[in-house]
């Protein structure tokens, strides 16, 4: 049997869930109601059926240092030796080439099989029965070995245009390796022409994203199918040394989903459905539809005040929210943001997001409160030629050795023991002690002790953002 593999798509922005989802920190770094978030119980739920070592993430640059975080604290958790593999894209380009550049990866940790398969799924997906999920994906494997490309579908009645749909029929070639596979006769994706929805009647099955082939028929389609795509992937040396392509190159790649790039096209193309439940989280929705609520219909989160509401959402993350009266309605509070729409419209948030472009990239990009390898740091006031933040430092973590060009900041312990490097000196600050840092003035933030370490910052300067920090050396390899 070939060597299986599978790669977790971690790269997207997550916009029909905003403002929760941000570029910087989209649905998938979530827990959303359980122990784990939407990336980790992906994770999971693979090593039910593929060896752990074999499971390889590809996630945008943005999202490396809290992928890396959520890896380490499952392996901490689970006690495993395993080193998890992330991928990460320079620039995001979406689900097609981020699967070439992974498939060219695996590829080169293999030495005598060539072609191992790989199974590929989305980063946010809900699948509750672990074992059924295994059940089903072992299924795929024959076909995929056999030069097909399996697509995991789930028998549907209801049109949605944010999917893909697959009609598909009985075949003898295909039923003799497995009794529960159909030949796929039609996918046509996010289908929202009157032609295209006129050519998905009768018995459908919606597309989850989930797809197994072997690496050989991925990129034999591929090449097909996109051949500028393919030359600009595979005329690249992906490495286990070298495994991604330089910025330069990468960001004049295509930027294409695997499912207009091959699946649509492909001749290949099977399916198996899912007997189990499925929810792939994205819109807020998605989150009322799998959620616990109330006598009438209502499902809070967070700090809420209600009256007379039904069949509504609401989910607060800092504030108080008071609500009277709603009837199928979502608001969703965050540090910097609300929105408030009709509950049927949520697939339209993603135009909201696209409308922030110009308008307010920070309420499009970050949060208030951003999470780092190291912990966690809060916007709490920003004006112009200055901010202000509550920065927390977890037990024995640090900060870069950095320096900034536009700004310089002033530190005030209020928790904890800091040991700060300054310069070519060492300082240890008790609470209630600070230190100034200077422009281009070499510095860094440890904590040392078992207590978490929270600092107030106070940046003076002209540019007071992300970009103004030039790392030099970094534990968490962001150097």
């Amino acid at each position: 049997m070939a060597t299986v593999f599978s790669v977790i798509l971690a790269g997207g922005s997550g916009s029909r869930l905003w403002p929760l989802s941000r570029e910087t920190y989209p649905k998938q770094m979530f827990k959303l109601d359980n122990e784990y978030t939407l990336f980790q119980q992906t994770f999971l739920r693979l090593a039910t059926v593929i060896d752990d070592k074999n499971i390889i993430t590809c996630a945008n640059m943005k999202h490396a240092s809290a992928i890396k975080e959520q890896l380490k604290e499952l392996k901490e958790k689970f006690c495993r030796q395993a080193e998890y593999k992330l991928l990460t894209e320079p620039v995001c380009k979406n689900t097609a080439p981020a699967l070439a550049l992974a498939v060219k990866y695996i590829q080169s940790l293999m030495l005598l099989n060539k072609s191992p398969i790989i199974l590929a799924v989305p980063s946010d997906h809900i699948i509750p029965d672990r074992d059924k999920f295994a059940q089903i994906i072992q299924k795929g494997i024959k076909l995929a070995e056999n030069g097909y490309i399996v697509s995991f579908s789930q028998e549907t009645e209801t049109l949605d245009e944010n999917f893909g749909y697959l009609k598909a029929r009985r075949n003898p070639k295909v039923n003799e390796i497995e009794a529960d596979a159909f030949k796929v006769t039609k996918f046509i994706e996010k289908p929202k022409s009157k032609e295209a929805k006129a050519e998905l009647k009768g018995k459908l099955y919606v597309n989850t994203g989930i797809y197994m082939f072997s690496a050989e028929t991925y990129l034999d389609e591929l090449k097909k199918q996109e051949p500028n795509l393919f030359n600009a992937i595979n005329n690249e040396k992906i490495t286990t040394t070298i495994p991604s392509i330089a910025l330069n190159k990468y960001e004049h790649i295509s930027d294409v989903s695997v499912d207009y790039a091959v699946m649509e096209k492909s001749k290949k193309l099977v399916t198996i459905p899912f007997k189990t439940e499925w929810k792939d989280i994205g819109s807020w929705d998605a989150i009322y539809e799998i959620s616990t609520k109330d006598k009438r219909g209502n499902y809070f989160v967070g700090k809420t005040v209600d009256i007379d509401s039904e069949n509504s959402m609401v989910y607060s993350t800092s504030k108080t929210v008071a609500t009277l009266g709603l009837k199928d309605t979502v608001v969703v509070e965050t540090e910097d943001a609300v929105l408030v729409c009709d509950k049927n419209s949520t697939n339209g948030i993603k135009n909201i997001y696209k409308k922030l472009n110009g308008k307010n990239t920070t309420a499009k990009e970050i949060h208030k409160t951003v999470y780092r390898p190291w912990g966690y740091y809060t916007v709490l006031e920003e004006g112009v030629g200055f901010l202000t933040k509550c920065i927390v430092v977890n037990p024995a973590a640090k900060l870069s050795i950095q320096l900034h060009h536009h700004r310089s900041e002033h530190w005030i312990i209020v928790e904890g023991t800091a040991t700060v490097v300054k310069g070519d000196k060492t300082y240890t600050l008790e609470a209630g002690t600070s230190i100034d840092i200077g422009i281009e003035e070499i510095h860094s933030l440890q904590n040392l002790h078992n207590e978490q370490l929270k600092v107030l910052e106070i940046q003076q300067g002209d540019i007071l953002d992300e970009n103004d920090i030039e790392r030099l050396e970094d534990i968490y390899g962001r150097a």
